[in-house]
Order: C-alpha cells, then sequence, then structure tokens
C-alpha cells in the first residue's frame, strides 16, 4: 500500500513561480494542509507500526513530511528520486512570464520538460520506476512527493499512457492510496 501526498502550497505556488527543484517554503495555509493530510493518514492507518515515511529532498516535500511525521510517530527517509522535474532555466520563472515569451506552451501539458537545460519526460520516468520497482508489493508506504513527480508516480503504478498520466489532478488537499493496481483518491479536511 502506497499514500502518496503532495506538499502544501508553497510561496512559489502562491506567487504563480515555476519551482521545478528549488526550494520554496510552505505558506501558511501549506502548513494547515500538511497537518490535515497527517491527520487524514491517521484516520486510514489503524496502526502506524510496520509503515514507512519516504520524501522527496526538496524543503517543501521535507516540511510536509515532517508535520507527518509528527502526527503518526514515524521518521522521514529522503530519497532523490522522488523530487520536482527540473524545469531548467525556466525554474524561478513567474509561470505568466514564461508564456508571455512562449505562447505555444499555453495548455502543454508537458510544457515542464521542454525548458533549456531541463530534465526530459523519459529521464525523470527512468527515475520514478527506478524508485517503484524497488518498493516490496507488500511495503506500507506514505509517499510525499510534488505535482508532476506524483502524476508519473501514479501512471507507472496504474500502466497509464504519458497523455493520461500528465492530465491526473495533483490536489494539495488531498491523498492518494495505490493498492492492488488500483488509485483511490482521499479527500483531507479543508485547510482554512
Amino acid at each position: 500500500m502506497i499514500y502518496l501526498c503532495r506538499h502544501g502550497e508553497t510561496a512559489f505556488n502562491r506567487e504563480g513561480r515555476i519551482q521545478g527543484q528549488m526550494d520554496s517554503s510552505l505558506t501558511g495555509l501549506g502548513r494547515k494542509q500538511a497537518r490535515a493530510m497527517a491527520d487524514c493518514l491517521a484516520g486510514l492507518i489503524d496502526d502506524p507500526a510496520g509503515w514507512r515515511i519516504v520524501a522527496s529532498p526538496l524543503e517543501r516535500t521535507r516540511e510536509t513530511a515532517a508535520a507527518i511525521a509528527e502526527r503518526l510517530g514515524l521518521p522521514v527517509e529522503l530519497d532523490d528520486r522522488l523530487m520536482e522535474v527540473h524545469v531548467g532555466d525556466w525554474q524561478d520563472l513567474l509561470h505568466k512570464q514564461l508564456l508571455k515569451a512562449h505562447p505555444e506552451l499555453d495548455g502543454d501539458r508537458m510544457w515542464c520538460f521542454r525548458g533549456p537545460g531541463g530534465e526530459s519526460y523519459d529521464g525523470m520516468l527512468a527515475r520514478i520506476r527506478s524508485w517503484l520497482d524497488e518498493q516490496p508489493e507488500d511495503g506500507k508506504l506514505i509517499v510525499v512527493s510534488h505535482g508532476v513527480a506524483g502524476r508519473l508516480l501514479r501512471g507507472l503504478y496504474a500502466g497509464l499512457t504519458r497523455e493520461a498520466m500528465m492530465a491526473l489532478p495533483i490536489p494539495q488537499d488531498a491523498i492518494f492510496g495505490l493498492h492492488a493496481g488500483q488509485i483511490e483518491r482521499f479527500e483531507c479536511e479543508p485547510a482554512a
């Protein structure tokens, strides 16, 4: 069983700034979202013994994982393979700046793999697959990752096409359960 969480809202999210693999702290809302995910997981998991929390090493995922770890009394492991896509030269740009310079990217779900010096779809897919392939089928995992990374992880797990993967939602107020080849969405209490 894998419970997959996306980090809470960050300052960059709020600004509409492209993060990629840059660090950005959680906002007040983001910290509330992290606590709401922790509470949701506490309701889904009867006994946290035997569960592992694995997170991307970026600041926003570490902060979110820390809230979950505190609630469940578990340590956090970090794995670079769960990091967000590196968007190259486009990191730190406002999304509206990118679209002004490259209007052809408007509506292009693959835009994040087109940045000069950035990571390719195939490269990112390989690193996510590498992590997923190492996980035991009977493992009990809580994963804290990112929007695009979470899309690819769910897509690989469910055998989705690239187009279907990139169309998956990336909420910051829900958890996805991956079990027996199925994906189930669990809504967290709204963080106001």
